[in-house]
């Protein structure tokens, strides 16, 4: 191979390469460690006034969802619901959607509210409640699961942006949390 070949190879690598270690202008991706929130799935520009006024989900009985429970494969990944009552208690990366998402159908079939005391777990039933916890600055929410994700072997949980504004970690993206099954009483 010859030199002009070779100078024109390395160059258009350089370039490619360089496109994927730009960063995007307007945010960082949730979770990447430098804060904001992934493409447009921010905040509305005008959310509504006292977030913190936003009751906490209240666990109750519910009939467990017929379809959401079934097992899946999302990103070629079999994730098999776990529909029993045993307790459940784990440690990881939270993270949250907003807007984009916003009215948007949920595994549940109701629409996604990013001003509800909502998540998303890749396998706890459907409904179900757990308590979550910042383990940063132990604020702790407790949520309704009604949809599926995230999807991402790195996260463990993905809460509403409410929930994730009351647990105080809106502009990181993530934050490492305890999420805990809860039951009715």
């Amino acid at each position: 191979m010859n030199f002009t070949w070779r100078m024109a190879i390395i160059l258009s690598l350089s370039a490619l390469l360089g496109a994927c270690a730009s960063t995007p202008s307007k945010t960082a991706s949730a979770g990447s460690g430098k804060g904001g929130y992934y493409l447009d799935d921010g905040p509305e520009n005008h959310p509504p006034e006292h977030l913190d006024r936003i009751p906490d989900a209240v666990p109750k009985k519910e009939p467990l969802h017929k379809f959401a429970n079934k097992p899946y494969t999302a990103f070629g990944k079999v994730y098999v619901p776990d529909t029993s009552d045993k307790p459940y208690k784990e440690r990881g990366v939270a993270s949250w959607y907003g807007k984009r998402y916003h009215n948007q159908k949920t595994s549940s079939g109701e629409p996604y509210d990013m001003y509800a005391m909502t998540a998303a777990h890749p396998t706890l039933p459907i409904p179900s409640y757990v308590r979550v916890t910042n383990l940063s600055n132990h604020k702790s929410v407790v949520v309704r699961i009604n949809d599926r994700g995230p999807f991402r072997s790195d996260r463990l949980i993905d809460l509403s942006y409410t929930a994730a504004w009351k647990l105080g970690y809106i502009n990181q993206g993530s934050t490492e949390v305890e999420v805990e099954r809860l039951f009715p009483k």
